[in-house]
């Protein structure tokens, strides 16, 4: 139970800090650089950024899923019915939501962007502004995309942080 806490509250942290860092500054600022922003991103997938996060995110989920098979007896209905498991249960249903946005619109959408903004570099000049547009829009539904991860991790984190005194 304490290493499941320990890696559930401290890969959490994490994966929060990091959601709302990108969505609040570091995404903004990437789309105010326009094609420049295309360096950075390429800096974070060369340190597989898009392959920490999720990974991440999953050992999050899955140590909290299990705390909360723990603290439930197995899920018992009583307790999940209780106002603490419907808080603990909004939070993880917000957590997976989250990972499935993060999985299947933003990690796509910046994989896509980073191969566009590649391919670019070695195009003509004609499809090279086709291309640089074509990843920043990309770039664009990622960071919307984020937006929404944002605050869904930050209902997670809400309803976490308040279950237990419901």
């Amino acid at each position: 139970m304490l290493v499941a806490r320990i890696v559930h509250v401290a890969l959490g942290v994490f994966w929060g800090g990091v959601v709302v860092f990108n969505a609040v500054f570091l995404g903004p600022s990437l789309a105010e650089a326009g094609p420049d922003g295309a360096r950075v991103s390429g800096g974070l997938m060369r340190r597989r950024f898009l392959d920490v996060l999720p990974t991440t995110a999953v050992l999050t989920i899955l140590s909290g899923g299990y705390l909360l098979w723990r603290v439930s007896a197995g899920f018992a209905p009583a307790y999940m019915g209780s106002r603490g498991g419907i808080a603990y249960s909004v939070g993880m249903l917000a957590s997976l939501v989250a990972l499935a946005l993060g999985l299947g619109v933003l990690r796509p959408s910046m994989l896509r962007a980073a191969a566009l903004s590649q391919a670019a570099a070695q195009a003509n000049p004609e499809a090279r502004a086709g291309m640089l547009a074509d990843a920043q829009a990309l770039r664009g539904r990622a960071g919307r995309a984020g937006q929404v991860v944002g605050w869904l991790i930050g209902v997670a984190v809400a309803t976490m942080a308040v279950a237990r005194y419901l």
